[in-house]
Order: structure tokens, then C-alpha cells, then sequence
């Protein structure tokens, strides 16, 4: 019996789909599953969920149990799945936001790169350390596959600093390249099944950078495509950049319009109509989360004919090829050991990786063209400073991580940038660990 362990599981509609997708594998379907909440009122309404899915759907196969004690949830999983969000919504998430707005510094998302993401970071890490190594002693063997974000910090993190198999785990790379068809208005006139492409760089900031039809480039036609879309619409941003920097990037424009220097600017505040960038909008997306959990709370937890259908998320797919020994492909973020040639070594990269029963196996890709290997850095060197912030505790890191973020420091000085870093330590308070 496969042992699956998932930690965050208060977060209920995540949990239907991965270990809903787990109940209706064949090779997962008997599993012992283990629930793991620091909100128990949370974690009982994904419990009532999931087994009621196992009833409907897997005629009770699976073992659904919920723990009080982390450790205990993870003694002698296979699999661990990791969705935490240290410190939530409130505060933790609007602190991100709104001491950065003191200082004219606008986001959207907040949670992988930029002042949001760098202290994201900095709260989950601690967290993600003290259960990877939780893992360590009670199940040494086992898979640790993070959902979490900022995915790159964290990831890396957790790989450098621990013994624990890991991988990150991210929807950018899946929907890529049907989004730029919708986008470009020809999902309807092209079959995806016809297309070939190739996908690497690092999570939220890799590159599509060959696409063709039976053989065909059809790059050409994308570009030309795009140059005829008329702005502002939703996928302006990442249009841009292809325009100047030749390839198209996987992660949505809302996130890449604070990836870079270029979009979201107090000086050029017409900017933000022209791209059309929705400032704060990982706070709406929040509060609208939350009311909508209040209107499907019922109907999920309390719906005896709740049935699931398996998704996309790669976690199902991962945990049947290694037990089955299947083989299957998937894009994971883990070191760069000379995978990416011309990005920093042992930095976090997303590549092609194969899954089998020698588990998940990263493969060469090369050298990137040299723009966006260039655009990558920009990324890397603050996700590196922020990993060695929070394991040294040397709050210089974090001062250097911000003033070297492409957003921040396009908008702010030196001494703007350390006094906003001082403001959010203070406000943070005992989210994170004392720095010296």
C-alpha cells in the first residue's frame, strides 16, 4: 500500500484534485492518505470531502487520516505533497501589499519574485525545513512534490539544504501553449496534437523556444499573429517580450509585468493601461477566493454525489509512473547541475524530466539563447539570496535580494529599498526567524 502524505490540506479544492487524481489511479487507488492541517477546521472539511470521493468514486479503497501531529502524518509516507501558504491571506499576504504601496511600489501577484515573493520566501522556508527534515528521519525514501510558491526559493531551498527527493511543480509549462492559442485566437483552427515543442528556463520565466507543425517552424506565424492583436489585452505583457526578446514566456502577464523592470513604473504610470496590468490583483483573487469557499462550502463538504474526474496536476502521474515503473514526462523544477548550461549552477531550474520507477530524472537541455539565459539571471540572483537570507539568518541577504529584484529596484533607491525591507521584518514580526 502506497502512503501519501499531504501537508496543507486545508486547502480542499487542491486536495480533491491531486489525491482525487490519486483515488482513480489504479496504482494509487488502495492508498493510505494522510491529511495534515494547522487549521482543523479546515482539514475535517477536506476529510469529509475526500471521503466521500472515495465512496462515490473508489469504492472505499482508500484510507483517509487526519493528523494533529505533523510528524506522525509523514512516518513512512512514499509520497509527501506540500501546499502550504505560511501566514495566509491575513496578514501575512495583505502586509506584502500594503507596505510596499508606502513607497509608491505597485504588484500584482506577489507570490515568486519581487518584494512579495522574496518575503514569501522568507516566511515558508523555515516551515518547509523543519518538516523536510521531519522527513529525513521518518520516511528518508520518500518524494517530496511542492506545490508551494514562490516555487524557485523555496525548491532550491529545501534541495540544498536537505537530503529529501524534491520536486517543484508548476502549471505554467502545461497550459503555455494552449493559452498563446487562445490568445492568438486560433485554438479553434489547429489541432495541438499536430504541434511539437520544446519548454525550458526557470519556473514562472521559461521559454517556449521551438514550436513546429509537422516539422514545420511555426514561430513565424505566431509572431506575425501576435504583431496584428491590438492592445491593451490580456496577454500584452508576455506579447512584448516575445516582440523584443524573441520567444514567448510560460507564466501569465499579470506575473512576468513584475518580473521585469519595464511595466510597471511610477514614471510611466500610462504604462499600466497600455499592458493592461492588474495591479493587486493577487489580493482580489484572495478575497474572491474566500467568498466563494463560503458559497461552495456546502456543496462540496456536504454533497453525498460529489464525484471527481482526474485533472491535469502532474502529482498523480509522478506517483504511478515511480510505482509502477510507466514512464512519463513531465516539466519539474530542480537543480541546475550543467542542465541549463549558461544559468548558474545549482540554481532552481524547470526542464523536461522523466519519471519512472528510478523516480524523477531531469534531463540536458543546454545552452538558452543568450537574452533570456540574460532575463533568467535577473530572476536567479534574487532567488539565491533570498535561499541564503533564510539559511544563514543574515539580514544583509535580504536587503541585496531586494535591491537586486528587476521591479524594485527600478522604482526605488538604496536607502528606500532598505528601509522597506526594515518595515516589513517589523510587520512580519514572529513570521519570520530573528535575523543578525
Amino acid at each position: 500500500m502506497v502512503k501519501i502524505t499531504f501537508i496543507g490540506a486545508g486547502s480542499t479544492i487542491f486536495a480533491k484534485n491531486v489525491l482525487g487524481d490519486a483515488m482513480l489511479t489504479e496504482s494509487l487507488s488502495d492508498a493510505d492518505i494522510a491529511l495534515f492541517d494547522i487549521d482543523e477546521k479546515r482539514l475535517r472539511e477536506s476529510e469529509l470531502m475526500l471521503k466521500t470521493i472515495n465512496k462515490n468514486m473508489n469504492n472505499n479503497k482508500a484510507k483517509i487520516t487526519t493528523y494533529s501531529d505533523r510528524k506522525e502524518s509523514l512516518r513512512d509516507a512514499d509520497f509527501v505533497i506540500n501546499a502550504i501558504q505560511v501566514g495566509g491571506y491575513e496578514p501575512s499576504t495583505v502586509i506584502d501589499f500594503e507596505i510596499p504601496k508606502k513607497y509608491g511600489l505597485q504588484q500584482t501577484i506577489g507570490d515568486t519574485l519581487g518584494i512579495g515573493g522574496i518575503f514569501r520566501g522568507l516566511r515558508t522556508i523555515p516551515v518547509m525545513l523543519d518538516f523536510a527534515r521531519e522527513m529525513e528521519e521518518v520516511c528518508p525514501n520518500a518524494w517530496l512534490l511542492n506545490y508551494t510558491n514562490p516555487m524557485a526559493i523555496l525548491t532550491m531551498a529545501i534541495l540544498k539544504e536537505t537530503k529529501v527527493k524534491t520536486v517543484g511543480l508548476c502549471h505554467s509549462v502545461q497550459v503555455c501553449v494552449p493559452e498563446l492559442f487562445s490568445y492568438l485566437g486560433i485554438d479553434n483552427e489547429y489541432n495541438l496534437e499536430e504541434f511539437q515543442w520544446k519548454i525550458a528556463g526557470i519556473n514562472h520565466m521559461a521559454w517556449l523556444l521551438e514550436i513546429t507543425k509537422n516539422g514545420e517552424d511555426f514561430y513565424p506565424f505566431i509572431k506575425e499573429k501576435a504583431l496584428e492583436k491590438v492592445g491593451p489585452h490580456d496577454d500584452s505583457v508576455r506579447f512584448e517580450l516575445m516582440k523584443y526578446f524573441g520567444y514567448y514566456v510560460t507564466e501569465s502577464s499579470e506575473h512576468n509585468a513584475e518580473y521585469h523592470p519595464y511595466f510597471i513604473k511610477s514614471k510611466y504610470p500610462e504604462l499600466i493601461e497600455e499592458y493592461n496590468i492588474p495591479i493587486d490583483e493577487y489580493l482580489r483573487r484572495c478575497e474572491k477566493q474566500i467568498n466563494d469557499w463560503e458559497e461552495q462550502r456546502d456543496n462540496i463538504i456536504h454533497n453525498g454525489e460529489l464525484t471527481h474526474y482526474r485533472s491535469r496536476e502532474y502529482a498523480s502521474y509522478i506517483m504511478d509512473a515511480i510505482v509502477t515503473g510507466k514512464p512519463t514526462t513531465i516539466a519539474g523544477n530542480v537543480l541546475n547541475t550543467g542542465l541549463i548550461s549558461n544559468l548558474p549552477k545549482n540554481c532552481c531550474v524547470e526542464v523536461p524530466c522523466l519519471v519512472d520507477k528510478n523516480g524523477v530524472q531531469p534531463i540536458y537541455f543546454g545552452d538558452l539563447p543568450t537574452q533570456l539565459a540574460a532575463l533568467n539571471r535577473t530572476n536567479i540572483n534574487v532567488q539565491e539570496l533570498t535561499v541564503e537570507a533564510a539559511i544563514t539568518l543574515d539580514k544583509q541577504k535580504i536587503y541585496q535580494a531586494a535591491m537586486l529584484d528587476p521591479h524594485t529596484s527600478s522604482e526605488l533607491s538604496l536607502e528606500e529599498i532598505y528601509n522597506l525591507v526594515d518595515d516589513l521584518i517589523e510587520a512580519h514580526g514572529d513570521m519570520l526567524p530573528k535575523y543578525n
